[in-house]
């Protein structure tokens, strides 16, 4: 049952800068405390608390009904900024984009109008247990209802969920649901122990005689292998665009990280002929190599996120080759994106020197955070159906990886 659901501010301006803002503090906060945050790994209940009192967990949400009502492009720099401070922070807020908007693409008007405008209204944080590679749900009629039960080893945001998106097998069909984390039977565990993204609160989850019912239902239960409509499929390459964003703040906070350690305590090399290790050519040139390379990654993420975007905006008359097209660049974005991060949070040591492996310092949270998510899904993969459409002319096939 969701902790993180406690007393909140409301009826805050919700403006794009208002956003922006509170983000970079947020950031700026938890770049301060990432080391003890990191060291302790607890789940972020305090940390989703202040995206709530932010307003940013509403920030995709339609003004109308109190949200900030950015697009994907606004959204996943607010990911990036986050992940600048704390890469978990994050991911965290990427994913709930991505599951708590997914009921606009998948469900009738009128009742995703309405759990929309409840996530807004009591700023729910939205998760997910839905992990192909890990079936372990199954749906059982009983009464006038159903029960889950079952067990999923990785549930991102196991503790500080209010909402989730799951699915599992029902006879011998898949079905997708959405439920409120409070309903009994719902149990968050303490396993999550990598060494990286320590803050994801990505633990096992298990269900316990889990009451779902008919209205719970996102889409009828269908075969296994049935074609889901175009719009509904639009939350793989988003949450791949989360992956790219959160990559790059992290590497983008790694390289703040050590600049900011460069300037205070770096001594230049013996010779090298600087006074200071800020004048130093080299690390100037690694500096420079770094900014740009982070550079053109972030705009390449930036355009992937319009191309989405672009389709995501024509609703329900999306074509397959659109989605096809538009996931093509956000699985790019990934490779690029993946590449950068690794090599920029491994090599930053290369500008600070041998004092800053320190443990105090924990700089290797960096590299660890973005080599830990990056094995989520084999990037050659994504390389391939990138390249499958270049050569081949072949879309992507439609999967929650692809």
């Amino acid at each position: 049952m969701s902790q993180s659901n406690v007393v909140f501010a409301t009826n805050r301006s919700t403006t794009r800068e208002d956003l922006f803002a509170r983000a970079e503090d947020i950031s700026t906060d938890l770049s301060r405390r990432a080391a003890e945050l990191d060291r302790e790994g607890r789940p972020p209940l305090a940390e989703i608390v202040k995206l709530k009192n932010a307003g940013l967990l509403n920030a995709l949400h339609d003004q109308k009904i109190g949200g900030g009502g950015l697009d994907w492009v606004d959204g996943l720099r607010l990911v990036r900024i986050l992940a600048r401070g704390e890469s978990s922070i994050g991911q965290l807020l990427g994913y709930h984009f991505v599951n708590s908007q997914y009921v606009y693409w998948a469900l009738d008007e009128a009742r995703a109008h309405a759990l929309g405008t409840e996530t807004v209204a009591k700023n729910l944080y939205w998760g997910a247990a839905v992990n192909p590679r890990d079936p372990g749900l199954v749906l059982t009629r009983r009464g006038n209802g159903y029960v889950l039960n079952g067990r999923k080893s990785f549930s991102t945001a196991a503790h500080v969920s209010d909402y989730i998106n799951a699915n599992a097998t029902l006879d011998d069909k898949i079905v997708g649901f959405a439920v409120p984390t409070n309903r009994p039977g719902y149990q968050a565990n303490d396993d999550w122990d990598n060494f990286g993204q320590r803050l994801s609160d990505s633990g096992s989850v298990e269900f316990h005689d889990f009451p779902v019912y008919d209205e719970d239902f996102v889409g009828a239960p269908a075969a296994p292998d049935a074609a889901p409509p175009v719009l509904s499929t639009f939350n793989t390459p988003l949450i791949q665009l989360v992956f790219v964003n959160f990559y790059l703040g992290s590497a983008e906070g790694a390289l703040q990280a050590a600049v900011d350690y460069v300037r205070t305590t770096t001594r230049p090399w013996v010779t090298s002929g600087a006074e200071r290790a800020a004048d130093d050519p080299y690390i100037l040139e690694r500096v420079g190599e770094f900014t740009a390379a982070l550079k053109a990654s972030a705009a390449l993420a930036d355009a992937a996120a319009a191309a989405v975007q672009a389709g995501l905006a024509k609703g329900h008359s999306v074509t397959a080759r659109e989605r096809g097209e538009a996931a093509a660049e956000a699985y790019a974005a990934k490779v690029h994106a993946t590449h950068v991060s690794l090599d920029i949070t491994s090599r930053v040591f290369e500008l600070t020197g041998a004092r800053s492996t320190a443990e105090k310092y924990r700089f290797d949270r960096f590299w660890r955070n973005v080599r830990t998510h990056t094995l989520h899904d084999p990037v050659f993969y994504k390389a391939k159906e990138v390249g499958e459409l270049i050569l081949n002319g072949k879309i992507p096939e439609v999967s929650l990886y692809s």
